[in-house]
């Protein structure tokens, strides 16, 4: 069995990339995360969110069961495809 030295787990260099680059980088990463919420809430609006909180329906009235049948079946197929956000 070979010890390990402290050499071995000692911070490797940047290879080069200077420390700006990586303060930029999460900059636009936090950027790119508040437009795509910004762009949510354009496009869908908060009226799904605010029933989700408020534990109201997002409908009044009652959907028919053709309509019903057929979100279940969306639905399911969303999640048998691995994608469940719509």
């Amino acid at each position: 069995m070979v010890a390990c030295t402290h050499e071995e787990f000692e911070p490797q260099p940047p290879n080069g990339e200077h420390p700006i680059v990586a303060v930029v980088a999460v900059i636009a990463m936090i950027a790119a995360m508040l437009l795509i919420t910004w762009v949510r809430f354009e496009v869908h609006g908060t009226s799904d969110i605010e029933a989700a909180l408020t534990e109201e329906g997002p409908d009044a009235e009652p959907r028919p069961d053709e309509e019903r049948e057929l979100d279940a079946a969306v639905t399911s197929n969303r999640f048998a495809t691995g994608v469940s956000a719509h």
